[in-house]
């Protein structure tokens, strides 16, 4: 398999936490026809994981997908939690609205790492991946037992993967993450190629993430993809902010303000957010999910837009942007 090359064609993915019904029960039809839009309109780019719908994204991307040339698109998915089958009573109850009849447990050792892509590579029915995150090692996600599944992870899940890699069955891996610590963490242990950072970095929320994600990424040559570059939606005026209810003080204001100086410089938020992003040279792709074909259409509409210079002068101005931000 060759080494991992993200081009400009793939610097607008799509995310497949919505098609694992994350805010909505999504059917069968309708999460092929986002991916039918998301095909017709040039996305090249599939982001999905097991945990989505407890496997039903997986199954969703791979029975789209394999019916498409192998070689015209990217894929990636992810490792960290094991599936079993259950009774449907036995379902525990997760942020998914019709999840599969599955349990789960996080085992991010070198045997779980292997028996996870071989069930993977089974449920798409595809014949290689290309990258592999290691999923939710975060204390958000495996609290207090973040050092032990972390101490697992750098003999296991860490190792086993440079190791695909070398033999060219994956061309790239990293970590899959909703924190910037977990990512210092791997690429201090390892030598991942890109990484999956998760609601750390948007153009409401990112002045951690420039002050310490981005230089340390930048010394190791470690590429980013952005997951909740709209801040799960938040930014396109959904009623929750990085996959919670609770929205954060003065995050509306901010987020209005944004929206009226951007539609005063002829263009608009959405179209802001995703080339704010991708303004920054870490970030080789952002992966927005889409619950509606319409939103696919709207993503690449401001993908391939173009934002005024003077846009992003005003937003330093108005200190609604960090100013060591990168915005060009």
């Amino acid at each position: 398999m060759k080494k991992l090359e993200i081009n400009k064609a793939h610097s607008l993915g799509l995310g497949g936490v919505a098609i694992g019904t994350a805010f909505e029960d999504i059917g069968d039809e309708r999460a092929e026809s986002i991916l039918e839009q998301a095909w017709d309109l040039g996305i090249r780019y599939f982001d999905t994981s097991p945990w989505y719908g407890l496997t039903r994204s997986e199954r969703r991307f791979g029975a789209f997908l394999r019916k498409k040339p192998r070689e015209e698109f990217l894929f990636s998915t992810k490792v960290g939690r094991l599936f079993n089958p259950v009774e449907q009573s036995e379902v525990p109850p997760t942020m998914w609205e019709n999840p599969l009849n599955f349990d789960f447990k996080h085992d991010y050792s070198a045997d779980a790492v292997k028996r996870s892509i071989e069930a993977s590579l089974e449920r798409t029915g595809l014949d290689s991946i290309d990258i592999v995150f290691v999923h939710d090692l975060s204390e958000d996600q495996v609290g207090d037992r973040y050092d032990y599944h972390l101490e697992i992870a750098k003999k296991g899940a860490f190792k086993i993967l440079s190791d695909y890699r070398s033999q060219g069955i994956i061309k790239a891996w990293g970590i899959g993450v909703n924190k910037i610590k977990p990512i210092l963490d791997c690429i201090e242990a390892a030598d991942p190629d890109i990484c999956l950072s998760a609601t750390q970095y948007s153009i409401l929320e990112h002045e951690e993430a420039v002050d310490r994600l981005l230089p340390a990424v930048r010394k190791h040559g470690v590429k980013l993809v952005s997951g909740a570059g709209y801040n799960s939606g938040f930014i396109a005026g959904r009623e929750r902010y990085n996959y919670k209810p609770h929205i954060p003080k003065g995050m509306e204001k901010k987020r209005d303000k944004i929206a009226k100086i951007a539609k005063s410089h002829g263009t608009d938020i959405i179209a802001a957010a995703i080339h704010f992003v991708l303004a920054t040279k870490e970030f080789a792709a952002i992966i927005p999910g889409a619950s509606k074909p319409e939103q696919v259409a709207d993503n690449v509409r401001a993908w391939k837009s173009e934002i005024p210079k003077a846009f992003w002068k005003e937003l330093k101005k108005e200190g609604l942007i960090y100013e060591k931000a990168e915005i060009e």
